[in-house]
């Protein structure tokens, strides 16, 4: 599932293409929109909450999307070939110059403006919130540290908690606090995961190519993750990886064994 930057970025990237300009072409390839058609509505602006984007039109209409596991947005110049197969398109939205196009995107819903809280308001702050503050900062660190018993991975990827964490920032933050994912969340200062958890999602906001180490070179780019082969990116001691959580919600999960204290599975 995409990490929150890739979120972050992606609507971003649609604003810019999107926003100001009024809607040419409406084209839902979803059974529960298939009717609906938004031309001739301006664009306001396309925001992200945690891993949900919302594109707003004027009327007081936003549509949701989540990309979930595949689901991808793309931005093309009107005209150009798509890379992606048609089959796979669940929305396009045209405006001069430029398409907008949705692939394998998931729970779309258009619904008023004013309503998107009732989609996000069960989601713990969001790390990219631009107005992000202390209060949000100890609002998550409470959230975390109120089930200390539980394993620090499946936290971290606890929406609820905090929004925008996915499987690369759980294996990266859980190696930069020193221990493995399977630690209890006691065994960490919540306050400094969440403050570590949001300094590394805000300095990959604006870039795809995601890096936790510092280092932008092809295989430097992280401590743990997907590193059997390699390597701790630290020590240089091998790599371990097990899977984590249960059912859909299993993720395989890295980690070094000499740089992270704590449980693992046998």
């Amino acid at each position: 599932m995409p990490e929150g930057d890739t979120v972050f970025l992606t609507g971003k990237r649609l604003d810019k293409a999107l926003a100001r300009k009024t809607l040419l072409l409406s084209d839902f390839r979803h059974p529960a929109l298939a009717t609906v058609d938004l031309s001739g509505h301006d664009v306001l602006g396309v925001g992200t909450v945690g891993k949900h984007l919302f594109t707003r039109f004027s009327g007081d209409l936003s549509l949701h999307s989540h990309l979930k596991m595949d689901g991808a947005w793309e931005v093309y110049p009107s005209g150009r070939r798509w890379r992606k197969p048609a089959h796979h398109a669940r929305v396009v939205l045209g405006v001069d110059g430029a398409q907008a196009v949705g692939f394998r995107v998931h729970d779309l819903e258009i619904l008023p403006t004013a309503q998107e809280q009732r989609l996000v308001g069960h989601l713990g702050p969001d790390l990219l919130d631009p107005q992000w503050t202390d209060e949000h900062t100890d609002r998550a660190a409470a959230a975390l540290a109120a089930a200390p018993d539980r394993e620090l991975g499946e936290a971290l990827l606890d929406q609820r908690v905090m929004a925008g964490v996915g499987n690369v920032y759980k294996v990266e933050v859980s190696f930069s606090l020193g221990v493995t994912p399977w630690s209890p969340v006691s065994d960490v200062d919540a306050r400094a995961a969440v403050l570590l958890a949001r300094k590394l999602l805000a300095a990959n906001a604006w870039r795809f190519d995601r890096s936790t180490t510092g280092e932008q070179a092809r295989g430097r780019r992280h401590w743990v993750y997907e590193r059997t082969r390699q390597g701790c990116f630290r020590c240089g001691g091998p790599v371990r990886v097990a899977s984590q959580g249960e059912g859909v919600h299993q993720r395989p999960t890295w980690f070094c064994p000499r740089c992270q204290r704590g449980p693992s599975p046998g």
